[in-house]
């Protein structure tokens, strides 16, 4: 009686998946991100009038009002109305004593505009000086 012996069926490698397109298409895309990222705080459209001397730049400037050429008030980046961003500097000068308010008004805004929107901000307590931003000149 002979015995039959079975074959062994051959064991298949298990296939390596590679790594490394990923890898790189991640990094690329972080990149991307980082670089595109600080654009995107600069969404209002405004151009500074030229000035030869320059504000200077506080460690801490939270507080940026910024008049586009229509007339439109923007409080960091978002739209309001003069009476809401009264009430958003109230609410942000009440969590400092001394608040710096830089505003940046596009060169096409009439004057008379600016000076009452620096007049308002004014007149909220809390606030140490409202800063005029200039672009400096070549």
């Amino acid at each position: 009686m002979a015995l039959k012996r079975r074959k062994r069926k051959p064991i298949k490698a298990l296939p390596e998946l590679n790594l490394t397109p990923l890898i790189d298409t991640a990094f690329t895309l972080l990149v991307i991100f980082m670089v595109t990222s600080p654009m995107m705080h600069q969404g209002i459209k405004v151009k500074l009038p030229q000035g030869q001397s320059q504000e200077a730049n506080s460690k801490k400037q939270d507080l940026i009002v910024s008049i586009d050429k229509e007339g439109a008030l923007f409080f960091n980046g978002t739209p309001l109305s003069l009476e809401q961003l009264l009430e958003q500097l109230k609410k942000s000068s009440a969590q400092s004593t001394e608040s710096v308010v830089m505003v940046k008004a596009d060169q096409g805004v009439q004057y008379g505009t600016v000076i009452s929107v620096v007049d308002n901000i004014k007149v909220v307590g809390g606030i140490k000086y409202v800063a005029l931003a200039t672009q400096k000149r070549a």
